[in-house]
Parts: C-alpha cells; sequence; structure tokens
C-alpha cells in the first residue's frame, strides 16, 4: 500500500509541478508561444509522466503489490480528469494537434510547433520519470529500473490486428472529442477521461491502447519485440487512419483538403418558395384582423 501512496503522490505532484509551470510560461511569454510551444511541452510532459508511472503499476502492481486492475483504471480516470481540468487547451496528442489544422482550427506554423513541443515534452516526461525511479521510492520502482534494461513491447498481437485496435480507440476518442468540443468542460472532461479509460480496459491487453503516436513513441518504441517499422504501423498510422475516419464521419470532409461535403447533402429536401412564404404570411395576417374585427362587433351589438 506504501508504494502505492508514492505512485500516487508522484501523480498529483507532477500535476501541480506542471500547472506552475504553466501559469508562469502564460506571465512570461507572448500568447503565440504560450499556445503553440509551452503549454503543449508542459501538458506533453505531464502526460508521459503520469502514464509511464501507471504504466508500470499496471504491469508490476498486479503481482508485486497484489492491486487489481480496477486500481489502475481508477487512477487512469482520475488522471486524465486533472489533465483535461489543467492543461488549458493543450492536446499533447499528436492526431489531434493535425485533426485542428485539417479542421482550420490551427495554421501550418502552429501546428508544427505544436509537434515539436509535444516530442520534447515527451522526452522531457521519459527522462524525469526514469530518474525518479533511479531513486527507488519503493519495491516497484526497484524492479522496474531491473527490467527496464529489457522492457517488453506493448504490441501483444499480430501487425494487422494491431493496426486495426488502434485505429478504432483513435476513431472513438476523435468522436468523442469532436462531439464534446463545444461543451462545457464539466461536461467535457469526465466525458473524455471516461472513454480514454474504457479503451485502455478493452485495447489495454493488445497494443497498450496509446492513440497517441508520440506518447506510443516515448513509451514503447525503445522496447525489444518489434521492429521499427511495426511500431510505425501501429502507433503512428493507425491513429492517424482513426482520426481521418472519424472526421469524414463527423463532418462529411475535411475542410483543410477539400469544401465539397462527401457523405451529407447540405441542401433541403424541401423548399416553400418566399413569395408563397410571404403570400401565405400576409393572408394570415388579414384573416387575424378579421377576426378581432368581428369579435369587436359583437361585442358592440351585445
Amino acid at each position: 500500500m506504501a508504494g502505492l501512496n508514492v505512485s500516487i503522490a508522484f501523480l498529483f505532484l507532477t500535476v501541480g509541478i506542471c500547472e506552475v509551470g504553466r501559469q508562469l510560461s502564460k506571465r512570461l511569454l507572448s500568447l503565440g508561444a504560450y499556445c503553440c510551444l509551452a503549454r503543449e511541452l508542459v501538458g506533453s510532459l505531464q502526460l508521459c509522466a503520469g502514464c509511464l508511472e501507471l504504466r508500470m503499476l499496471m504491469e508490476i502492481g498486479l503481482w508485486g503489490g497484489g492491486f487489481g486492475p480496477d486500481v489502475a483504471l481508477t487512477l487512469l480516470f482520475l488522471l486524465f480528469v486533472a489533465h483535461g481540468a489543467s492543461f488549458d487547451g493543450a492536446s499533447a496528442n499528436l492526431t489531434v494537434s493535425l485533426q485542428e489544422f485539417l479542421i482550420l482550427d490551427s495554421g501550418l506554423a502552429a501546428t508544427a510547433a505544436k509537434l515539436l513541443a509535444q516530442f520534447i515534452g515527451m522526452g522531457m516526461g521519459q527522462v524525469i520519470t526514469k530518474y525518479y525511479w533511479s531513486w527507488e521510492l519503493t519495491d516497484f520502482h526497484l524492479i522496474q529500473n531491473l527490467m527496464s534494461l529489457e522492457c517488453s513491447s506493448s504490441l501483444r498481437t499480430s501487425l494487422s490486428h494491431g493496426v486495426f485496435v488502434e485505429g478504432v480507440c483513435s476513431f472513438l476518442f476523435h468522436l468523442a472529442i469532436l462531439k464534446f468540443h463545444h461543451s462545457r468542460p464539466m461536461y467535457r472532461v469526465p466525458a473524455l477521461a471516461a472513454t480514454v479509460t474504457l479503451l485502455a480496459y478493452i485495447a489495454g491487453p493488445f497494443t497498450g491502447a496509446f492513440f497517441n503516436p508520440v506518447l506510443a513513441t516515448a513509451v514503447t518504441f525503445h522496447c525489444s519485440g518489434s521492429s521499427l517499422q511495426e511500431y510505425i504501423q501501429v502507433y503512428w498510422l493507425g491513429p492517424l487512419a482513426g482520426m481521418l475516419a472519424a472526421l469524414l464521419l463527423y463532418q462529411g470532409n475535411i475542410p483543410r483538403l477539400f469544401q465539397k461535403n462527401l457523405l451529407y447533402s447540405q441542401k433541403s429536401k424541401y423548399r416553400i418558395p418566399k413569395a408563397r412564404v410571404a403570400h401565405v404570411s400576409g393572408d394570415s395576417r388579414e384573416q387575424r384582423w378579421k377576426k378581432k374585427g368581428e369579435k369587436s362587433n359583437s361585442e358592440l351589438s351585445a
């Protein structure tokens, strides 16, 4: 239980320190530099550090501490609620940034800056978490240090199935993002956290359920068991395909590439000519005045 408490403290301490970094960056940097660089870098660092610690608990805590999957999934949900509440608009996800570019919410230069910041933040999160593990504050971290030299791949299924799983996870995740894009944070944050938790529960045993190319690169690309080409197909091409499919299904087109709606007709099926509408509205006004006149005459005669 002490090991679990240390991990929980690390997770929320990371969120707190990253929040301080966000507030300082917001004061010291311009709005553009903060949104495109600092916010994405800090958010990616926070996401990577939290996911690495949770992955360690899922792999070692099951047999080393007797923790069931319910503990890890509960922590995952709470962590993504904290991420959603503190990210301040950052995505910390390559496919989300590309989706914003494709729907004209972000320009090319801003998107490139976001992707660069995400890679740097993920790398920093990986280094910081491994340094924290080297302190060996718990038995879990001691075992993790021994296993880190020969870590196993998160891809525990065939290549085609892995691409399909990551693609479907990305498809559902991006549909949820598009659906709750304009919702209030009090609804959007827990809905997205619940979506991530459910997908991790279903797809985690097969691919780790990353559906985030940058996060997968930092967490599992260095592990043996699969080639770089297989990793790229599963953890890069799969999520990208899922994002494009979600965008096409939700909007019917990709605004950055073409304006024509490929799936849904924009024209109304039934149209009433404007002159006809005006004529009908005029008739209705005359009928109302006639009714009022008849009513007033009947009252005078009475």
